[in-house]
């Protein structure tokens, strides 16, 4: 009686002394990669020249009552100390956490909009040089029906400097045509990996007869792209680098706890399952010139259609 006793006494032991060696393993795994993650985010960091400047801006977001995530992307260019300007990219990003599902919405910019507290119509990328984010986003709502919760503003620079954190070998991108007018890169037909520098150029490219409609899709192109790059494993374990390289260009009104669980929610993500939509969308619009001293393009669009067919995209 009392040998069972001892053994099971030596049992229980030797179960106690492997679970402290687990627990200590995990901690020392755990305090290492923290160690390793607080180091490459200020390798990250030091890599970076000033950032974008950043200014206080009101953002009234309203959550979707559906209970999906619904963010702003601004592409803006502050490269060669210019102050603000028009938006030159405006997407609309929606993430549903419970179909574990996203979608995006690529605005062009062309489209002459009613703007709030504006009597005459402008270009919508004008919104945001009148207004900052907030005023982008009055108008999204008011034109196309849709609250924004969250707003990114993505400074050009850091976009490079992103993708050369997360993918030092380039990101693979079939480029289809050479390209090199106004994009400050000369780019060559073929498949290629593209550094930061490079992949901002293809993305931003609109002389030829597509104009902004093969920009816009261009840019999906390279959303996938860098996102494949990014969920991958070797993005994962680059992430804290990327954090620390992007965080000066960029401004948001997400706090840190809702971004820990945007990241949480992504880390498992397929980004096959990103849908992609272009507004305004074909049949709505009819290209015209104002008869301005530059002839501006614009792009006269009906908003009805465009806010049924956005309604339809995001419930589907």
């Amino acid at each position: 009686m009392e040998t069972r006793k001892n053994i099971k006494v030596i049992r229980k032991k030797k179960r106690l002394r492997k679970s402290i060696l687990l627990l200590l393993l995990f901690s020392l795994i755990l305090l290492s990669f923290s160690t390793y993650a607080v180091a490459q985010y200020f390798s990250g960091k030091n890599q970076t020249g000033k950032g974008i400047i950043k200014k206080n801006y009101d953002f009234n977001g309203q959550k979707d009552s559906r209970g999906r995530i619904n963010i702003l992307l601004v592409g803006v260019d502050s490269r060669g100390g210019k102050g603000t300007s028009n938006s030159d990219s405006m997407i609309i990003a929606q993430y549903d956490p419970k179909q574990n599902k996203a979608k995006i919405i690529s605005l062009m910019r062309d489209m002459y909009t009613p703007i709030p507290g504006y009597d005459e119509n402008k270009k919508i990328n004008a919104s945001y040089l009148l207004g900052g984010p907030e005023l982008l986003r009055e108008t999204i709502k008011r034109n196309f029906n849709i609250d924004l919760e969250y707003y990114i503003l993505v400074d050009f620079k850091g976009f490079e400097n992103a993708i050369d954190a997360i993918a030092p070998n380039g990101i693979e991108i079939d480029v289809e045509k050479a390209m090199s007018k106004e994009i400050g890169v000369s780019l060559q037909k073929g498949l290629h990996n593209l550094n930061g520098k490079e992949l901002l150029g293809y993305s931003r490219f609109r002389k030829d007869a597509e104009s902004d409609f093969g920009r816009i899709r261009r840019q999906q192109q390279v959303i996938k792209a860098v996102s494949d790059e990014v969920i991958s494993a070797n993005g994962i374990a680059k992430a804290p680098k990327l954090l620390g390289t992007i965080q000066p260009y960029i401004q948001t009104n997400i706090s840190k706890m809702d971004s820990l669980s945007l990241i949480k929610e992504f880390m498992f993500f397929d980004t096959k399952d990103i849908d992609t939509m272009t507004v305004p969308v074909k049949g709505s619009f009819t290209e015209d010139r104002l008869q301005d001293k530059y002839g501006t393009f614009i792009l006269r669009t009906d908003f009805e259609m465009n806010a049924e067919a956005i309604r339809e995209f995001l419930d589907k």
